[in-house]
């Protein structure tokens, strides 16, 4: 400990150097001697330790066996006595005159002067190190040791590593990190509480010492001689029960000991206990274990999740869940952890009250994956339900509205696709059957995430550009297709939001349902939607470019100041790999309000270009000449010259051979706007 003795002793000299492993067995004369140890314990002497730093301290640490994991392990491991004068509310008793009831933290300055007055303290100086404090209130916690009944858990090690194997997580990187280093560390479960609430411990003790665990209220009744059927298994009723204590030869009276069970033995019994198996439900138990998934905090892997699979594995020798979700915490928008303590909470019944349930659980759905850390704030919530939930509320509207104007109803059967040809319609069922495919893959993998992003484009589709786009169709023309595809992308519609939003994906499918004697009374007893086989990758590919191409329209638009409800006679469009329909094209046209389309290959097809020569290098070059083929270079044709330098690298004019370095290509544009992908045009 040499570093430890210069900084306690700088200008100290040393009397003798020991290892210490050459002072283990030392005894010692202990600081303080209120507390005598039982008479056999060989206390006062010096065992060796590999948690003692001289980082911070002498490198030699007296022992609170009763106050820290480290120090119970190793008064344990070397028979040293466990003394402990201080109580539940982290006060020191009465074994203590001059301390009791005083809480151990306020004492410390009292200690540290009683040892001064003793001559006993060598130096006193603060650090900063981290202390727990309840969470609550603040104040400091300590270790506190008490006696517990134990499940043997540690022993049960690789059965429970194995079972969790079979174990799929989500996030996946919980499954051997958080948990399975967990499961690696497992020890025994201190499984019994000093409280009163809870259930009761079922282990009941004579006077001898003599314990029997009862197994059912049958057994029970039995050793008490009478039926207990109706017992309430709780304290205090089941604590009056008292029965012969069963042991041959003893003839005392067993009572129940007054320790309950950890709550979370309650939670890990849940898949039994729920059905009351083994003493009920023998035949429908193996239908509903083990659970398809759960889903709870990140916290919970050392809470619920292990205890639902220690339980169960030890009693059933099986996992309880296929497949977990490990959810993140709630957190205020500026990422700190939700807490009344904090007052940085949100209302739930606030947000109930202004935008719904359901707008809350589609913001939790989709404003990312579940088990990341979610900022929940208001202005978030209102965003998330004005992109999505509003646009298909407006969808449904117009329908409802439009539908009623026109006496309109269904005769297709209740789920299926009409018979369409437009090629809107063809398109929006053709993305809706996509919708249909990426939603039940997405959940199918605990996606929900990639589930709503799915709903939110299809419906940004519908409404952005498949209503837009077919307005006069049910303005002008009460066109009955326009009205089925409509009516059959909202029924598929509440199927699908049906588990995110059930209040209002049941709101829409009654509207829509109205006078169907073949609908559902709800969306929730109908089936999931299957898709159709209706995708067509060749039109959603076209009209995925038809839609860049609108934004890059109205764009060009904007920056020429030339409003939309400006006729324009033509736009050259430059989309490379895509070949519009005509009848894709025509929806552009229409959306950009021009009169014809030219599509070009190539923005050279845009531009028109002059050559002027570079004077800096040709002069040099080709001194008084320069001027004659500076003139020359003018008058030539601009878009030859530019491909063949494109081409070649080299021009021959005047019978000089000019290269690309010596002239200066400048591009104009000879149409109102173009539009493209490809270099901001």
């Amino acid at each position: 400990a040499e570093a430890a003795r210069k900084r306690l002793y700088p200008e100290g000299s040393v009397v003798a150097a020991f290892t210490g492993t050459d002072l283990e067995g030392t005894h010692y004369a202990r600081p303080f001697d209120d507390l005598q140890p039982a008479d056999d314990a060989d206390g006062w002497r010096v065992v060796t330790g590999d948690f003692v730093s001289t980082d911070d301290g002498s490198g030699i640490v007296h022992l609170a066996p009763a106050f820290g994991a480290d120090d119970a392990r190793v008064a344990i491991e070397h028979g040293l006595p466990i003394l402990n004068p201080v109580d539940a509310k982290a006060e020191f008793t009465d074994q203590l005159p001059r301390y009791a009831g005083r809480f151990v933290k306020d004492t410390d300055r009292d200690i540290i002067d009683e040892l001064a007055a003793a001559g006993l303290l060598i130096s006193e100086f603060p650090y900063t190190h981290s202390y727990p404090h309840c969470w609550r209130c603040g104040t400091p916690l300590i270790y506190w040791a008490s006696t517990s009944w134990f499940a043997r858990t540690e022993s049960r090690r690789d059965d429970l590593v194995a079972q969790n194997e079979t174990v799929t997580w989500y996030p996946d990187h919980i499954k051997h990190g958080r948990f399975g280093r967990w499961l690696e560390g497992n020890v025994d479960w201190a499984l019994s509480r000093d409280r009163y609430w809870g259930t009761p411990l079922p282990i009941w003790r004579c006077t001898e010492g003599h314990d029997t665990c009862i197994g059912s209220v049958a057994e029970l009744s039995g050793l008490v001689g009478r039926d207990l059927s109706d017992l309430d298994l709780h304290r205090p009723a089941v604590d009056d029960v008292t029965f012969g204590c069963p042991e041959s030869g003893c003839d005392a009276r067993a009572t129940r000991i007054e320790p309950v069970l950890d709550a979370w033995f309650d939670s890990g019994s849940m898949p039994t206990a729920q059905q009351h198996f083994p003493f009920a439900a023998p035949a429908e138990f193996p239908d509903a274990y083990p659970a398809d998934f759960i889903c709870e905090a990140i916290d919970q892997t050392r809470g619920w999740f292990y205890s639902l699979l220690a339980v169960n594995t030890m009693a059933l020798g099986a996992a309880p869940y296929r497949n977990v979700v490990c959810l993140g915490h709630i957190v205020d928008a500026d990422g700190q952890k939700m807490s009344k303590s904090r007052g940085n909470i949100i209302d739930p019944y606030e947000i109930f009250d202004s935008v719904g349930a359901d707008a809350l659980r589609w913001y939790f759905f989709s404003a990312g994956q579940p088990w990341s850390p979610r900022r929940v704030f208001t202005d978030g919530i209102n965003e998330s339900t004005r992109r999505t939930l509003l646009t298909l509320w407006n969808c449904v509207s117009f329908f409802t509205t439009y539908a009623h104007l026109d006496d309109w109803s269904s005769t297709s059967a209740l789920g299926t696709a009409p018979p369409v040809t437009h090629v809107l319609d063809r398109w929006i069922l053709s993305e809706l059957d996509r919708c249909i495919g990426e939603v039940t893959d997405a959940l199918g993998g605990f996606d929900a995430l990639a589930a709503t992003e799915s709903l939110t484009r299809f419906v940004d589709d519908l409404s952005n550009w498949y209503l837009r786009r077919s307005r006069p169709r049910f303005w002008n023309d009460s066109d009955d297709a326009a009205y089925a595809t409509l009516h059959h992308a909202l029924l598929r519609c509440a199927q699908l939001f049906a588990p995110f939003c059930p209040h209002l994906a049941d709101e829409i499918w009654l509207r829509c349902t109205v006078g169907m004697t073949d609908a559902d009374d709800s969306v929730h007893l109908t089936d999931w939607p299957t898709t159709s086989g209706r995708f067509d990758a060749h039109i959603s590919e076209q009209m995925a470019a038809a839609k860049r191409l609108v934004a890059l329209g109205r764009a060009a638009r904007s920056d020429a100041a030339a409003k939309v409800r400006q006729p324009l006679r033509r736009a050259l469009l430059l989309h490379p790999g895509v070949d519009l329909d005509a009848e894709v094209a025509s929806e552009i046209a229409s959306e950009l309000n021009v009169h014809d389309l030219e599509q070009v290959d190539t923005v050279s097809d845009l531009l028109s270009w002059t050559v002027v020569a570079n004077f800096a290098k040709l002069g040099p070059r080709l001194g008084k000449r320069v001027n004659e083929i500076a003139a020359a270079l003018r008058a030539a044709d601009g878009d030859a010259i530019h491909d063949e330098l494109e081409r070649s690298g080299q021009i021959e004019m005047g019978g000089e051979t000019i290269t690309t370095d010596e002239v200066e290509l400048r591009a104009t544009r000879h149409e109102s706007f173009a539009l493209t992908e490809d270099n901001g045009w």
